[in-house]
């Protein structure tokens, strides 16, 4: 499975959905607060080409985008592929 990072801060709500999907799919991710890590949302935004909301999710290589990119993508039948490519 590839590996999957999600950059969150506490008081999102689109944070939250993403990851209770990832979770009920039974993915491990690893989260990065840039609330509680300020200094990380340069990393993101860079890593997101200039994203600034969260959350900015990357799977492996991919950066999938926010929540509604993730929700999409797991519509489509594309996300299953893409965590176990």
């Amino acid at each position: 499975m590839q590996p999957v990072e999600i950059y969150t801060s506490p008081l999102c709500g689109f944070c939250h959905a993403a990851k209770r999907l990832l979770s009920q799919k039974n993915v491990n991710f690893s989260e990065i607060d840039i609330s509680r890590q300020p200094e990380r949302r340069a990393e993101m935004m860079k890593r997101a080409n200039g994203g600034r909301t969260v959350p900015q999710i990357f799977i492996g290589t991919t950066h999938v985008g926010g929540c509604d990119d993730l929700f999409a993508l797991d519509r489509s039948g594309k996300l299953d592929p893409l965590l176990k490519s």
